[in-house]
């Protein structure tokens, strides 16, 4: 893999744009350093998911740029783009990432508010008298 792998990920509503190119392992998030972005030991590992599924860290030097949402759904977002750039750059990869998961769209969302309700299903109290 030569040339850079863009790819795209997304989770809830963040969306993280990610390019792959072969390197020292060098990651940025929107210009910071990774550790930095991202507060965190549980984002950090999961956002390293991909990578240690098919023995890539420090391998490829990967920038990301990501909007919208929290912490926790821009790390699934940055997750899914990684899977995704890896799997162009590669067949054997692919079929790792698939396995793991990696490349499947986590499409659950928050529940809209509904009317007459204090949130998507909780109720006002109910007084029988």
């Amino acid at each position: 893999m030569s040339s850079v792998m863009t790819a795209t990920g997304r989770r809830k509503t963040s969306t993280a744009k990610v390019w792959v190119k072969s390197g020292s392992g060098k990651f940025t998030v929107n210009g910071k350093e990774l550790n930095v972005f991202f507060n965190r030991d549980v984002h950090i590992a999961q956002i390293m998911q991909p990578l240690e599924a098919t023995s890539n860290i420090g391998k490829y030097d990967i920038d990301c740029s990501v909007l919208g949402g929290g912490q926790t759904g821009q790390a699934g977002a940055i997750r899914m783009g990684i899977a995704r750039a890896l799997s162009k750059a590669d067949e054997a990869m692919k079929v790792i990432l698939a396995k793991g998961g990696f490349l499947t769209r986590d499409s659950r969302m928050v529940e809209r508010k509904k009317y007459g309700r204090m949130k998507a299903r909780r109720r006002y109290q109910f007084s029988k008298r």
